[in-house]
């Protein structure tokens, strides 16, 4: 059983981009369907879709690499910062700037899973769950 689905979902795209793969299946919840749409948004992954398989509801997040070369991954990191045993909370005056503004920082706030930039914008605080860039 899995207690982290978070990290595993991170770990799962970071894995298959390491491995060259076009799509990688993880478990569905709510965040990380939540953080598969922002990367989509963001511009990190091609797209995520809902796919049942055995009976299970499962995301598929379809990996997207730099001018199509498959050697090289879009994503060059997906760093889990908040962990289950040592919570990160930032608030506004504290917002990390990932590779100075190059990548995203993924917060969890009182109004839902959002970028720091959106964050910033809306002048909320949060748990910082994951960086990217």
């Amino acid at each position: 059983m899995i207690t982290d689905q978070l990290a595993d979902f991170l770990t799962r795209i970071r894995n298959a981009g390491t491995a060259r793969k076009i799509r990688v299946d993880v478990t569905k919840t709510k965040m990380n369907q939540s953080v598969a749409n922002i990367l989509a948004a963001e511009g990190y992954v091609k797209s995520v879709k809902e796919v049942d398989v055995e009976g299970r509801t499962y995301l598929r997040v379809f990996l997207k690499y730099e001018n199509g070369d498959i050697r090289k991954p879009l994503i060059k990191s997906l760093r889990r910062v908040s962990k289950p045993g040592l919570r990160r909370y930032v608030n506004m005056a504290t917002f990390p700037k990932v590779m100075s503004g190059f990548g995203v920082a993924i917060i969890s706030t009182s109004k839902g899973i959002m970028t720091d930039k959106d964050a910033r914008k809306n002048r909320m605080g949060g748990e910082h769950l994951c960086s990217v860039w």
